[in-house]
């Protein structure tokens, strides 16, 4: 079959559709024109290369040449990659959700020519199944209501654009307090499964940003009272029942998507990068805050997937890594038959994991019952007891049979992995790559984010803007805080004064062109005079993580890090100025809200700074700047500073005295303005640190 328009796409997701039988269009200005010329209603597909729905509806509706032929001759059809184009899906999800309160991949709208909404809904089946119309059962109503009675249609699309329009702004003002923070936390531990971790019930989603949120809370409490064990409580219950579940990869590394159910057991087995930064930064910061050896390897082995499957050698990291390899897969790759796993490892071994990871003869696949989704019931000492193995020995036969299985799965078809990248995903990755070294003390994970910074600067279109793709879409709000923040991230891990200034190049663009300069916030495009077809004239002021932190609670955090970086006042005002635009609604977000409160928490809240100084060569200084940076508190800051720095128009008054002490090294905990008395040795700095740490941080969990 002849290759659609969708084959020279840039897209993975499009390319993977150029064979359909269908006259697809990318998003763009040609299918909006042929749509008014032929005076058709468009069929508007967004999904994504990763989607298990996405496929299934590919081969049960867009593949079929019967329906391929009814929407080639009545609609204009026009297929959108969500990662590629977050704008456009944003704008049609709410849409869609407006319409049906329903959303999520793929989404199916049906548009006027002039791109507003007048129906739409997420998978359809082939014909009328599980409750909902069949695709053609759709079709058929769609083009009916089109055609006799399009006045209406029409009415109730411009209808439709109109009310979205005064629901695209998630601001509303507010007086910030820590009264905000408070009832937060309140409402994310009201949604604690104290059972089995997380948040809700099922689907069950990670919440690292509440993770994030609920650690820091703790951390402040330090008291060891009730409000300080709940919040302690769901901190480590989450984290546990993440990494015993069958979320976890336990032989790959990382995270997938998330879990049809409320144990973390059975996945939707996609992995996402934007995910596993998110969680890496969690399991890194809970390993440095609690001490929990448990939490480095969960870290390690999100690493290890990044760097074995997700990582360019030159920099950047590849999107997602699909489910499955074709429609009748369910997570096959990752999954297990007792069979399966009892043909590759020995009689002890094979025991041992069965045990572990509970292989049974019964799985959890609905889709093939033999099939195990690996997850941990219990912990590996009591499995050793159970057998009657010596803890060593069961260490070592479980050791044996990961690699061995490892091997093996090595052997079947990788799911699909997107190599596109995303600088915001890509930022927020490489920030994440830069704790883990930190924490894990990982040489890999710190320069080959460093070399991700530098290509993302080195490919940006301008010196104070980054494209979406390397030479692709520009203007969206997320890319360009995300580099800002993770642009910090590398001035705190280098003590290199170039991340900085190329943070406050990023965020100045960013305030003169997102901000609404009315309600205050940023939208998540850019203005300009010409804005694209369909609903992307509509402006959208976001707040909440769906599912990606917030691109607003960002841009307050990275505001209050300026400030605190360079003492530049401007950047508290900003950040003051972003926080109150959604201050209103910040009691009500909670799960959603973690990124603005986080950010919120910043901004009220006294930042905890560690101060290495010293020459810069001064083996001393560069082990006791080691330290700092793997050390955990909320509203951290790190600096190295030395002696070249004496007279920076950016250093605070209060840094440049630490430097007026010499070429010495020397170290420096703060706590706002108060500091302490100058560590000049490892143990004197180490001993300060832990001296800061909540009592309970070393209890076991």
């Amino acid at each position: 079959m002849a290759a659609n328009r969708l084959a020279d796409e840039r897209s993975a997701y499009l390319r993977s559709a150029a064979h359909q039988p269908i006259h697809w269009y990318a998003w763009g200005p040609e299918a909006f024109a042929a749509a008014r010329a032929a005076e058709r209603p468009i069929l508007l597909d967004i999904g994504a290369v990763w989607c298990h729905w996405c496929h299934v509806m590919d081969g049960e509706s867009y593949e079929n040449s019967a329906t391929a032929q009814i929407l080639n001759e009545n609609f204009v059809c026009v297929k959108v990659d969500r990662d590629e184009r977050p704008d456009v899906d944003a704008r049609y999800q709410r849409a869609v959700q407006m319409l049906t309160h329903q959303g999520g991949w793929p989404l199916t709208a049906f548009l006027t020519p002039d791109g507003q909404v007048f129906y739409g809904g997420t998978y359809f089946p082939p014909e009328d199944a599980y409750g909902r119309p069949g695709f053609r059962t759709v079709l058929a109503s769609v083009l009916e209501a089109w055609r006799a009675r399009r006045g209406q249609v029409e009415s109730q699309a411009r209808a439709v654009g109109d009310v979205l329009g005064r629901h695209l702004d998630d601001g509303l003002a507010g007086e910030l307090s820590p009264r905000l923070l408070e009832g937060a936390a309140d409402l994310m531990l009201g949604a604690y499964d104290a059972a089995h971790g997380g948040f809700g019930t099922q689907p069950k989603f990670p919440h690292p940003r509440a993770i994030e949120f609920l650690l820091g809370r703790w951390w402040d409490a330090a008291d060891g009272g009730p409000a300080a064990r709940r919040l302690r409580e769901a901190v480590v219950g989450t984290l546990d029942g993440m990494a015993a579940g069958g979320i976890r990869d336990h032989l790959g590394g990382g995270f997938h998507r998330y879990s049809v159910d409320a144990e973390w057991i059975v996945p939707h087995f996609e992995k996402m990068s934007y995910d596993n930064s998110e969680l890496l930064i969690a399991y890194s910061d809970a390993c440095a805050a609690l001490g929990v050896e448990a939490y480095a390897d969960v870290a390690r082995g999100i690493v290890h997937w990044v760097r074995e499957v997700m990582a360019d050698p030159d920099g950047g990291y590849a999107a997602s890594q699909d489910a499955d390899v074709g429609l009748d897969d369910d997570g096959d790759y990752f999954t297990w038959t007792r069979d399966e796993a009892a043909a590759v490892l020995a009689p002890a071994e094979f025991e041992m994991a069965a045990a572990y990871y509970d292989i049974g003869t019964a799985g959890e696949m609905h889709h093939d019952p033999a099939k195990n989704v690996l997850h941990v019931p219990a912990t590996l000492s009591a499995v050793a007891v159970r057998l009657g193995v010596a803890p060593d020995a069961a260490a070592q036969l479980l050791a044996s049979a990961d690699a061995k299985l490892r091997a093996a799965r090595a052997l079947r078809t990788a799911p699909f992995v997107d190599r596109t990248r995303y600088t915001n995903w890509n930022a927020m990755m490489a920030s994440a790559m830069l704790r883990a070294g930190a924490v894990l003390d990982e040489e890999w994970a710190h320069a080959h984010a460093i070399a991700t910074l530098e290509r993302i600067r080195r490919e940006a279109p301008e010196p104070d803007a980054v494209a979406h793709t390397p030479g692709g879409l520009g203007g969206l709000l997320d890319d360009q805080v995300q580099a800002a923040a993770a642009a910090l991230d590398a001035y705190e891990a280098t003590g290199d004064l170039a991340w900085l200034e190329w943070a406050e190049r990023l965020m100045d663009r960013v305030w003169r062109d997102y901000r609404d300069p009315k309600g205050g916030g940023f939208f998540d495009r850019a203005r300009a005079p010409e804005v694209g077809e369909g609903l992307l004239p509509a402006a959208i002021k976001p707040v909440e993580d769906t599912p990606t932190p917030s691109a607003n609670g960002v841009a307050a955090a990275v505001s209050v890090r300026l400030h605190e970086l360079t003492g530049d006042a401007r950047w508290r005002e900003r950040a003051g100025e972003v926080l109150r635009a959604f201050a209103g609604r910040a009691a009500e977000l909670g799960l959603h809200g973690a990124t603005y409160l986080l950010a919120l928490d910043r901004y009220l809240g006294a930042p905890n700074e560690f101060v290495v100084t010293g020459a810069a060569r001064d083996p001393l200084a560069a082990r006791m700047y080691r330290t700092a940076l793997a050390a955990y508190a909320p509203r951290r800051v790190v600096r190295r500073l030395t002696p070249d720095d004496v007279g920076r128009s950016t250093l605070p008054p209060a840094l440049a005295g630490m430097l007026a002490r010499g070429p010495a090294a020397a170290a420096y905990a703060c706590r706002g303005t108060a500091c302490s008395p100058p560590a000049v040795d490892e143990a004197a700095w180490q001993a300060e640190l832990r001296a800061r740490a909540p009592a309970a941080t070393l209890e076991s969990s």
